[in-house]
C-alpha cells in the first residue's frame, strides 16, 4: 500500500492537500466519518503520528471536526467548505499566474490563453 509522496514538502500538510480535495470533489460528503488514525496511517503508509497531525490541522482549519470517543468527520458547516474551495480556487490560479509570469506572459496572453483552452474544451467535448 502507501502513497508517493514529494519530499519538498512534509507529508502531513500533503495529507491535509488529499483530503481537503477529495471534500470539495465530493468524495467525501459532510458528516462523514475518516477513517481511523491506524487505518489511514496503513492506507497511506505512514506514521500514524503523520496522520494525527494531519487530522489536527484539518480541524485547525474547520474542516473536520473530532467527537470524543467516535472518531473525526468531515464538518456539517456547509459555508466552512465553501470557503474552502474559494481558498483552493485562488491558491491556483495565484500559483498559475505566478509561474505564467516567470515563463515571461503578459496578463492579456494569460486570459486569451485561457479563453482558447475553455472554448476548445467545450468543441473537443472535455
Amino acid at each position: 500500500m502507501g502513497e508517493e509522496f514529494n519530499p519538498s514538502k512534509p507529508i502531513y500538510l500533503q495529507l491535509v492537500d488529499r483530503i481537503s480535495w477529495e471534500i470539495i470533489k465530493g468524495e467525501r460528503s459532510t458528516g462523514e466519518k475518516l477513517p481511523s488514525v491506524r487505518d489511514m496511517a496503513i492506507h497511506s503508509g505512514v506514521n500514524p503520528n503523520t496522520v494525527s497531525r494531519t487530522y489536527n490541522e484539518l480541524e485547525r482549519m474547520g474542516i473536520v471536526e473530532t467527537k470524543r470517543g467516535q472518531g473525526t468527520f468531515v464538518t456539517e458547516h456547509k459555508d466552512r467548505l465553501i470557503e474552502l474551495r474559494e481558498q483552493l480556487k485562488v491558491t491556483h490560479i495565484r500559483n498559475f499566474i505566478e509561474e505564467m509570469k516567470q515563463m515571461g506572459f503578459s496578463s492579456e496572453d494569460m486570459v486569451k490563453g485561457i479563453r482558447t483552452y475553455v472554448n476548445n474544451e467545450g468543441e473537443n467535448g472535455k
